[in-house]
C-alpha cells in the first residue's frame, strides 16, 4: 500500500553556493529512498550540474528535488526565467558548456538520468526533469507521464497538502487533498485522507470521499479533488478548493467546479461531473497554494509543457509562498491510436 508522499525541497539557486546545497540533497533523497551503489552520487551530479546551468545562465531559478512520483528514485526539476537556449541539441552535447568549466552540462545530465526531459524558449525559460532509479525500475513502455510537486509554506517543513495516484490497467484515479491552514495539524488531516484513498481506491468517486469524510471526522477536515481517467472519459469529484481541469496545447479545454464544504466536517453529498476523454489533454489537480489565476496569462510554451514539467513550472511561477501547494499533473488522458 502506498503512503503519504514526501515533501518536494524547494532550492532557490540565486548564489552559486546553491550548487552544493542541491547535491547533498539530491544525495541524501537518494538514501532516503533506497538506491544503492553509485546511485546516490550520481543523483547528487545530477542536480549540481543543473543547479550549475541555473546559477550561470539564468535568474530567478530553482531546483524541487523530490521522491519519484511512481517508484523508488529521485527527480530533479530545474525551472528558470532565463533566456532558454538558442540551440537545444548542442547544449544537450555531452560536455559543451558555454563557461569555461570543467563540468559535463546537460549532455551529462541526459545521460546519467533514466528518464529526462526538456523544454525551452527564447524569452521565456527552461524546464527540465532529471529522473533517476534503480536499473529495471523504469516505467513500461506508455505509461503515461506523471508530474507531482509538493511544496510546504515558507518556513514550514511539513507540508498541509498530499496526493495520491492508483493506477489499474487503463484506468487512473488521481487524489489531491489540501488539509485545512498549514503546519502539523493540516499535514495530519492530509495524510489520513491520503491513507483512507489507498485503502480502495477502485471505488466510485463518492465512495471515496465517503470514506475520507469518515477518517477525517477527528482532525481539522480538508478540501479534496478527485479525477478518474480512463479511455471512455474523465470523472471529476471534489469537495472544497481542489481546482481540477483538462489542458491542451490550445489552452484550457475543460474546468471542474467543486462542491462548497469541508471532508471530515461538513461534507454535502457528492456529485460526478463526467466529459469526453481528450486525446491529447493533460489532467491537473492543484490546490489553492498555486493561484488559480495562472490561467489568466497562461502562454503556449506553459501549455505546451508535458506533464513531469507542468507541475514544476506552475508551483514555480504562481505559487502562494504562504501557503502549502501541491500540483498533480497527468497526461495525457488517452493515446493516439
Amino acid at each position: 500500500m502506498d503512503t503519504p508522499k514526501s515533501v518536494t525541497t524547494h532550492i532557490r539557486v540565486d548564489h552559486y553556493s546553491a550548487v552544493q546545497l542541491a547535491a547533498t540533497t539530491a544525495r541524501r533523497t537518494a538514501l532516503d529512498q533506497g538506491l544503492t551503489g553509485a546511485l546516490p552520487d550520481q543523483a547528487a551530479v545530477l542536480a549540481s550540474e543543473l543547479a550549475g546551468n541555473v546559477s550561470k545562465h539564468a535568474h530567478n531559478g530553482s531546483l524541487y528535488i523530490q521522491p519519484l512520483p511512481l517508484r523508488p528514485g529521485v527527480e530533479v526539476l530545474a525551472v528558470d526565467r532565463g533566456p532558454g537556449m538558442a540551440d537545444l541539441e548542442q547544449c544537450l552535447t555531452d560536455g559543451y558548456t558555454t563557461s569555461r568549466t570543467l563540468g559535463s552540462g546537460l549532455g551529462a545530465v541526459r545521460r546519467i538520468a533514466d528518464e529526462f526531459t526538456v523544454r525551452t524558449r527564447e524569452g521565456s525559460g527552461t524546464v527540465v526533469s532529471a529522473r533517476l532509479g534503480e536499473p529495471g525500475g523504469t516505467p513500461a513502455e506508455g505509461t503515461p507521464g506523471v508530474g507531482a510537486v509538493r511544496v510546504p509554506a515558507d518556513g514550514e517543513s511539513l507540508c498541509g497538502d498530499s496526493w495520491g495516484l492508483a493506477v489499474d490497467g487503463e484506468v487512473r484515479t488521481a487524489l489531491v487533498v489540501d488539509g485545512l491552514g498549514h503546519g502539523r495539524l493540516a499535514a495530519e488531516a492530509a495524510d489520513l485522507a491520503v491513507r483512507a484513498f489507498y485503502r480502495d481506491p477502485g471505488l466510485p468517486l463518492p465512495g471515496l470521499l465517503h470514506t475520507m469524510n469518515r477518517a477525517l471526522r477527528r482532525s481539522r477536515g480538508a478540501a479534496v479533488g478527485l479525477l478518474r481517467l480512463s479511455p471512455e472519459g474523465v470523472d471529476h469529484c471534489s469537495v472544497g478548493n481542489v481546482r481540477a481541469l483538462l489542458l491542451g496545447h490550445d489552452g484550457v479545454r475543460r474546468r471542474f467546479g467543486g462542491q462548497p464544504g469541508v471532508v471530515g466536517w461538513n461534507m454535502p453529498e457528492p456529485r460526478v461531473q463526467r466529459v469526453p476523454a481528450e486525446p491529447d489533454a493533460v489532467a491537473l489537480l492543484h490546490s489553492d497554494g498555486v493561484d488559480a489565476r495562472w490561467t489568466h496569462t497562461l502562454t503556449p510554451f506553459v501549455s505546451g509543457l508535458p506533464a513531469p514539467l507542468l507541475a514544476g513550472a506552475l508551483v514555480h511561477e504562481h505559487r502562494r509562498s504562504r501557503d502549502d501547494a501541491t500540483v498533480l499533473a497527468l497526461g495525457p488522458v488517452r493515446r493516439e491510436p
